[in-house]
């Protein structure tokens, strides 16, 4: 492999940039921003970016089958697509119904650009799930035996799994997150350690609005999760006698 290409430079795909330097540097990588001018060096048009042998769609999750619909003709027969979508279910099925007979993996990193920063870097432990592929079985092996290599911990499980779990999870840290900062609670100079965690939690998601909305939409377990949420408040409530 001799160039990757990231289609989106939001925050996740500079860090997906910053991953392939760290762990990659001798592979080429060439970027598609709808924000910035090709330039030859770092950004490059949407057609050069899909020649490469591997290519990033960094998108939105609303905006993932436009985009995928767009970049398959372009791309090399050989070539291999990577969803990093933060849902499962959705873009597997898009992948399925527009890509059958191409290369491409669903995979879904369980880090962001703020816990790599926290870490200096060290991405020892750090989880990426691996749902499905249509990769040759040596290729996907090869793929599996590298990001072990760097430290990562990979994890494989069904999309439908994956979005189960990320429902009472990521979404569920959202969902708690929009609503203490909307409620406009803040730190103290007195906070307890638990309080500390929590708020961690809530200034890492609380600008995540977009992808909140997308998860919510996307995710078809999400709904029940935030119907439990509801009925487990309720049931708080009358814990407290208020009325």
């Amino acid at each position: 492999m001799t160039a990757v290409g990231i289609i989106g430079y939001g925050s996740f795909g500079a860090l997906v940039e910053t991953l392939i330097k760290k762990f990659a540097p001798a592979v080429e990588v060439k970027i598609f921003s709808s924000r910035r001018e090709p330039d030859g060096t770092h950004f490059f048009s949407f057609e050069e970016v899909a020649l490469c042998d591997m290519v990033v769609p960094s998108v939105p999750i609303h905006a993932f089958e436009e985009t995928v619909t767009k970049l398959l003709p372009l791309m090399q027969p050989e070539s291999i697509l990577v969803d990093v979508a933060t849902v499962k279910v959705h873009t597997v099925e898009v992948l399925r119904r527009l890509a059958p007979e191409r290369r491409w993996i669903a995979t879904h990193p369980m880090f962001g650009p703020e816990s790599f920063a926290k870490r200096n870097g060290d991405v020892t432990g750090f989880r990426i799930v691996l749902t499905e592929h249509t990769l040759p079985k040596e290729q996907y092996a090869q793929l599996v035996a590298a990001l072990r290599a760097c430290a990562f911990s990979v994890v494989e499980m069904s999309p439908e799994e994956h979005d189960k779990h990320l429902a009472e999870t990521l979404f569920l840290t959202h969902l708690v997150g929009q609503i203490i900062a909307r409620g406009n609670f803040g730190r103290t100079n007195i906070d307890t350690v638990s309080f500390g965690y929590l708020m961690d939690a809530v200034e890492s998601v609380k600008q995540d609005t977009s992808l909140f909305q997308d998860v919510f939409r996307y995710n078809p377990y999400c709904r029940d999760v935030l119907n439990r949420f509801g009925i487990a408040e309720g049931e708080v409530q009358a814990l407290l006698a208020i009325n």
